[in-house]
């Protein structure tokens, strides 16, 4: 059964999470990274069976990371090893830690823009400095606008990369990450890369970490399995790099949920059936939007991703100026995120989160071309 059409509307609306609760009740929600789908069952029953039992304390063991290990080979044709993971709160907090134990507390970090609006807010919280390279036309890696960052950044920066990329959808290739991997090497810069959305990929997946033996990646089952509020990740370090996690602080690894890790354990394990539905879903939802968008708002372009459940669509034809989002919210009560936060390239631009029912992106596509 296809995950995005067993709830109704009505049913959605009685979720209290930041997705159905943000907004009035009159405004349509297809903003925030949350998936409006049940639980995969045997996510479910892990956490049912932990309630059942009292198992809500302090995490222990490798499973997690045995259990991320056995998934990678299976789809990507590479493991982990588990020796050189550890547990950290969430991917963005994974993300500082990986910053502090890489470079120093000021060293820059180059992003490609347009990017998740959190690595401009977690960067500047820390006080470093954001150094953009936007990718090209087509939404991929602009390896001039890469070296040019790199220099800018200079020797000892670090290298934020989303990968696959939140919001354009865009995997990228092995040849693309090898050459991030030499480019890094050439100017001194260090790479983390932020793969949470790994497993929600129509394409090849390519962890960074099978590139490069320098690296440092997050990982998680959060987002492929709707698991935002149950917080776990794993921080992952290539070969060369090894020495670097292991001067992680022992108490970074308190952060995260025992039911939490319990929970993604099982969806790693024991839910690639239900992925696999999620996956064919939402290329319904994606041929689904390119329809609609072509039959009711023919001046928005878009570039369907090979990657998340994210819709990065360029709304500038349309006149609706810098910020089309707040007029899709106020003249038709639908809810994008605004392209703005995500860098100096979002302008004009919306994003939007197909990881719901067909009837709810028909409704949503309505309320945008009543707007204009």
């Amino acid at each position: 059964m296809n995950p995005l059409r067993q709830l109704s509307l009505d049913q959605l609306r009685q979720r209290t999470s930041m997705k159905w609760r943000h907004y009035p009740e009159d405004v349509l929600p297809v903003w925030v990274a949350e998936m409006d789908v049940l639980l995969a069952e045997p996510v479910a029953r892990a956490i049912t069976d932990a309630v059942a039992l009292g198992d809500t304390g302090y995490p222990c063991g490798t499973a997690y990371a045995e259990a991320l290990a056995e998934f990678a080979k299976s789809r990507w044709d590479w493991a982990p090893a588990v020796e050189r993971t550890a547990i950290v709160p969430d991917v963005m907090l994974g993300v500082v830690e990986m910053f502090r134990l890489v470079s120093h507390r000021d060293a820059p970090v180059v992003v490609n823009c347009p990017v998740y609006p959190p690595f401009y807010q977690f960067v500047e919280s820390l006080g470093r400095t954001v150094v953009e390279a936007p990718l090209d036309e087509a939404h991929r890696i602009d390896f001039t606008a890469l070296r040019d960052a790199f220099t800018r950044a200079g020797k000892g920066a670090v290298y934020l990369l989303c990968s696959p990329h939140n919001p354009t959808g865009t995997v990228h290739t092995e040849a693309e990450l090898a050459e991030v991997a030499r480019l890094a090497r050439e100017h001194g810069v260090r790479v983390v890369a932020d793969e949470i959305h790994a497993p929600i990929t129509t394409a090849k997946f390519v962890p960074y970490l099978s590139v490069a033996d320098d690296g440092l990646s997050l990982m998680s089952a959060s987002k492929a399995w709707n698991l935002a509020g149950l917080k776990a990740a794993l921080a992952i370090a290539g070969p060369a790099a090894a020495e670097d996690l292991k001067r992680l602080p022992e108490e970074v690894s308190h952060g995260p949920s025992h039911v939490g890790i319990l929970a993604h354990t099982a969806a790693l394990r024991h839910g690639g059936d239900w992925l696999d539905a999620l996956l064919a879903g939402l290329d319904e939802n994606r041929r689904l939007l390119a329809d609609l968008l072509a039959a009711q708002l023919p001046g928005v372009r878009w570039t369907p991703g090979q990657g998340t459940y994210l819709a990065w669509l360029d709304c500038r034809g349309l006149g609706l100026g810098d910020d089309p989002g707040k007029v899709f919210l106020q003249k038709g009560r639908v809810a994008l995120n605004s392209g703005i936060p995500f860098g100096t390239c979002g302008k004009g631009f919306v994003r939007m989160n197909l990881a719901t029912s067909p009837e709810i992106i028909t409704e949503a596509v309505r309320r945008m071309a009543s707007a204009r």
